[in-house]
C-alpha cells in the first residue's frame, strides 16, 4: 500500500534502472519533473532549475527493455502508468515499433495549488486552463477534482484519457479524494466518454485534460449547455493562440465573418467585412499559467473576445503568490506573445475567398483615385522604393496593396525610399545601414508576420519625406535620437518643435517600435522618445 509522496516516488526510482537510481539517489531528487531515457545516449534528469546529464550512463537497449517490462503494454497514446500512482511514462518508438526512448514524469499530488484562482473554481464556473507543457495543468486539475468533491461536496466525474489526473489502476489515486474516475479506452473516444458521463452518472461537475479536437470540443459545448460546471485544459498558451486554432476557437465562442451595410460600417467607423463572435463561449473563464506563481485571468471570456476580434488588446487579471500572500492586480496587462491586430489579420488571411475579394476591392478604389486626381489636376502620391531587410517581399508587396501605396520592393539598397528590416537584426546595427541617408526612414518590424509588415507599411503613408514641411533636421534628429535611445535603454528628449513636426517625429518614433509623450508647453513643447 503506498501511503505518501516518499512512498510513491520510491515506487517511481524502483521502475528506473539501478545506476539512474543510484545517481539520483546521490544529486537528490527535489523538484525532479522527469527522468529522459533514449537508446544509444546519455539518461538525462530534468528538474525545475536545471538539468543533470549522466555522461557515465549510456542508455541499452537491457536498461529499455527492464523499465518496458515493469510497466506493461503502453496505450494507443503511447503512454503508461505505474499502479497507485500518478506517474506517467510515455515511449518513442522506432519504424518497426520497438521502444527505444522513454520519458519518465514524476507525478506529484499537491495540495493549495489552486488557491491563486480558490474564489473561481468554488463559483460553479467553467474554466479553461491554457499554458505551456509541464507548467502545472494537471496537478491543478487534480486539485481542483480534489477541493470541490470533498470540500464543496459536488458530484465531479473526471474523464481520464490517459490516467495521468488519477493514477493508473482500477482503484484511482487519493488526491482526486471522492471524485469519481471514467477511463478512456482510446483517446480517439474521449468525446463519447465525455458524454456518456453527463447522460449516466449525473455530475455537477467533469473534470477534463487536454481537450484537442473538434469533436471534444463539440462535446465540451454539449456539457456545458446542461449546465454542468466544466473544468479543462487545452493546447495552448494564451486567449489568442486559442481564437487562432479552428479546432478550439468554438470553446471560447468561435469566430464568423460578418459583412455591413455601407450605412452600417460608416456608422461604427470600420471596413464592411468585420469579424465578431459565433455564440456565447463554452467556457466562462480562462486562466492563462504563465509561470508556478503566476496567472493572468479573463474573468469575463465573452468581453475580452469581443475586444480581441475589435483590434483591442484584452488587459486581463494578474493574480501572483507572493511572500506576504496572493496578490490580485486588476490594472496591469502583461506582454503578449501575439497582437489583438495582429489575430485579427491572420483570422481574415484564413478565410476563403477574402482576402481576393479585399485586394480586387483596393485594385479598383486605387484605379478610381487615380483617375479622380487626374481630373482634378492633383499630384499624384509618391511612389515608394522599399528596400527588404530579411523582410518577406512577397508579403511587403501585398501590403502595400492593401495599403494604397505606390511603388515597388527594390533590391538597390542605396537608392530605397524606405527600409523595412526585423528588429533582431536592426538591433545588431549591421554595417550596411551605417552607409544609409539619414532622411530615408527605417521602419522596423517585430517579426515577419502579415499584420506586423501591413502595420509598418501603412505608416510609411504618414511618413515625412526629404524637405517635407521644412522638418528635414527635425527628422534628421529624431533618427540620431532613436538610435540612442535603443543603445542605452533609456529616454532621450527630442528639441521643442511645432505642432506639424512633432506629428512627424511620432510617426518616425512608432516606426521603430518605440513611443513618445509630448512634455511642456507652448513653443517649448517636445517629444520625449522611451524604450519598447
Amino acid at each position: 500500500m503506498i501511503k505518501n509522496q516518499e512512498d510513491e516516488l520510491l515506487v517511481f526510482l524502483d521502475i528506473l534502472p539501478a545506476a539512474v537510481h543510484k545517481r539520483l539517489d546521490m544529486i537528490g531528487t527535489d523538484g525532479l519533473i522527469e527522468v529522459v531515457l533514449d537508446y544509444g545516449r546519455y539518461a538525462e534528469a530534468r528538474y525545475l532549475d536545471r538539468i543533470e546529464r549522466m555522461h557515465d550512463i549510456l542508455v541499452t537497449e537491457d536498461d529499455i527493455e527492464f523499465i518496458v517490462k515493469a510497466l506493461g503494454e503502453f496505450g494507443e497514446d503511447n503512454r503508461a502508468g505505474i499502479e497507485r500512482t500518478i506517474h506517467r511514462i510515455s515511449c518513442i518508438r522506432n519504424r518497426k515499433g520497438k521502444v527505444i526512448g522513454l520519458t519518465c514524469r514524476v507525478g506529484r499530488a499537491l495540495q493549495g495549488t489552486i488557491d491563486l484562482i480558490d474564489d473561481i473554481v468554488r463559483s460553479g464556473k467553467s474554466i479553461l486552463m491554457l499554458g505551456k507543457p509541464g507548467i502545472g495543468k494537471t496537478t491543478k486539475l487534480r486539485e481542483v477534482a480534489r477541493v470541490l468533491a470533498d470540500e464543496v461536496e459536488r458530484r465531479v466525474v473526471i474523464v481520464d484519457t490517459s490516467n495521468e489526473i488519477a493514477g493508473d489502476g482500477d482503484v484511482p489515486h487519493p488526491a482526486i479524494g471522492s471524485s469519481r474516475r471514467m477511463q478512456v479506452l482510446s483517446p480517439s473516444d474521449q468525446y463519447r466518454v465525455m458524454i456518456e458521463a453527463v447522460e449516466n452518472h449525473m455530475p455537477e461537475v467533469i473534470v477534463i485534460d487536454e481537450i484537442g479536437t473538434d469533436l471534444e470540443a463539440s462535446a465540451s459545448r454539449t456539457i456545458a449547455e446542461r449546465g454542468v460546471q466544466l473544468v479543462g485544459t487545452a493546447h495552448g498558451q494564451t486567449l489568442e493562440n486559442l481564437l487562432l486554432n479552428p479546432t478550439l476557437s468554438d470553446l471560447v465562442g468561435g469566430v464568423q465573418v460578418v459583412t455591413l451595410s455601407d450605412d452600417e460600417a460608416k456608422r461604427r467607423g470600420t471596413q464592411k467585412t468585420i469579424l465578431e463572435r459565433k455564440a456565447p463561449p463554452t467556457f466562462d473563464v480562462v486562466v492563462e499559467i504563465l509561470d508556478y506563481d503566476r496567472l493572468a485571468v479573463h474573468m469575463d471570456v465573452s468581453k475580452t473576445v469581443d475586444l480581441i476580434l475589435k483590434g483591442v488588446t484584452p488587459r486581463p487579471q494578474i493574480r501572483s503568490r507572493t511572500a506576504t500572500g496572493i496578490n490580485i492586480d486588476n490594472s496591469s496587462a502583461i506582454e503578449k506573445q501575439t497582437n489583438s491586430s495582429d489575430v485579427q489579420r491572420e483570422l481574415l488571411e484564413d478565410i476563403p475567398g477574402l482576402k481576393e475579394r479585399q485586394l480586387d476591392t483596393k485594385k479598383s478604389k486605387k484605379s478610381s483615385r487615380s483617375v479622380d486626381n487626374e481630373k482634378q489636376g492633383r499630384a499624384v502620391k509618391k511612389e515608394w522604393r522599399i528596400y527588404a531587410f530579411g523582410v518577406n517581399q512577397s508579403r511587403i508587396e501585398r501590403a502595400m496593396l492593401e495599403s494604397d501605396i505606390a511603388g515597388e520592393v527594390t533590391d538597390d539598397f542605396h537608392n530605397a525610399d524606405a527600409v523595412l528590416i526585423i528588429r533582431t537584426t536592426y538591433q545588431r546595427r549591421p554595417s550596411k545601414l551605417k552607409e544609409l541617408d539619414k532622411s530615408v526612414p527605417v521602419l522596423v518590424v517585430k517579426s515577419n508576420s502579415y499584420g506586423q509588415i501591413l502595420h509598418a507599411v501603412e505608416n510609411l503613408s504618414k511618413m515625412p519625406t526629404k524637405g517635407a514641411n521644412g522638418g528635414e533636421g527635425a527628422i534628421e534628429e529624431v533618427l540620431a535620437v532613436v538610435n540612442k535611445v535603443l543603445d542605452t535603454g533609456r529616454y532621450q528628449d527630442l528639441a521643442p518643435q511645432d505642432m506639424k513636426v512633432r506629428k512627424m517625429q511620432f510617426q518616425v518614433i512608432k516606426s521603430h517600435g518605440l513611443d513618445a509623450v509630448a512634455m511642456g508647453t507652448g513653443a517649448g513643447r517636445f517629444l520625449r522618445i522611451y524604450p519598447a
